[in-house]
């Protein structure tokens, strides 16, 4: 559901679900919607209810940190220069039990 948000707003998906021995980056997205290209490093949470908070919540600064890492980490493997991105953004997507999807653009 949260690629298929960032499709819909013209978006590419470059990754889903990037692994490596240190964690996983849920998505890779490059956003060319606004007048820069930004390449997007996605956390997405999903939660049935709200009983221990949103997904926005569940991002605490130890998973900000690991993102962080994550993202140097494909940077250095990916040599994603070709691209032609302007900048990088970490956002965060809180998907509900009922199928709506919160992106926070620039969420840490």
């Amino acid at each position: 559901m949260a690629a298929e948000h960032y499709e819909r707003l013209g978006a590419e998906i470059l990754e889903r679900n990037w692994r490596c021995r240190r964690g996983e980056i849920d998505l890779i997205v490059l956003d060319r919607s606004g007048r820069r290209s930004v390449l997007v490093f996605a956390e997405v949470k999903a939660r049935t209810t709200a009983v221990y908070g949103t997904g926005f919540d569940a991002v605490d600064w130890r998973k900000r940190k690991r993102l962080r890492t994550l993202a140097g980490i494909w940077l250095a493997e990916a040599k994603p220069e070709g691209l032609g991105f302007d900048g990088l953004r970490f956002d965060v997507v809180d998907v509900n039990a009922e199928g709506t999807v919160r992106v926070v653009k620039n969420g840490f």
